[in-house]
């Protein structure tokens, strides 16, 4: 069974407030090269929209540029990788989308599956090697 990652670029730049609003294309395409670095052997899929539709492919990771909606096109992609009988994983913070998603058959994980400090993680995963507050 073939595992697909399909990855909503807004929502999980987004989860950090690293200035990622001054340049959104930027952002996702510093998301899009993280991915790239994973060597899982997964298909990864990076649902771009607004102001970072325009950011390219890379070996490991196809972009694809939502010509409305991120969500919907997150939801088409899912559903029709789900039909062709892969494990699809999406990764978000959107509740809304997490349940759309899942009555197609996908799984669901946070932000943090994909951008932990300083290195690559596993979708499900906690790898984040940043110190906690108050710790």
């Amino acid at each position: 069974m073939r595992n697909v990652l399909i990855v909503d670029a807004a929502n999980v730049v987004g989860s950090v407030p690293d200035g990622w609003w001054r340049d959104r294309r930027g952002a996702a395409e510093r998301l899009r090269d993280r991915l790239a670095a994973r060597d899982d052997g997964e298909e990864v899929v990076l649902v771009v929209e607004g102001a970072a539709r325009g950011v390219g492919s890379v070996p490991g990771v196809r972009v694809e540029a939502a010509p409305g909606s991120g969500d919907d096109l997150i939801v088409e992609l899912a559903a029709a990788r789900v039909q062709d009988g892969c494990s699809v994983v999406v990764v978000t913070a959107d509740r809304e989308l997490r349940e759309r998603v899942r009555a197609h058959g996908a799984r669901c994980v946070g932000p943090r599956a994909v951008r932990p400090v300083g290195r690559p993680c596993r979708p499900g995963v906690s790898g984040s090697t940043s110190p906690r507050r108050g710790s």
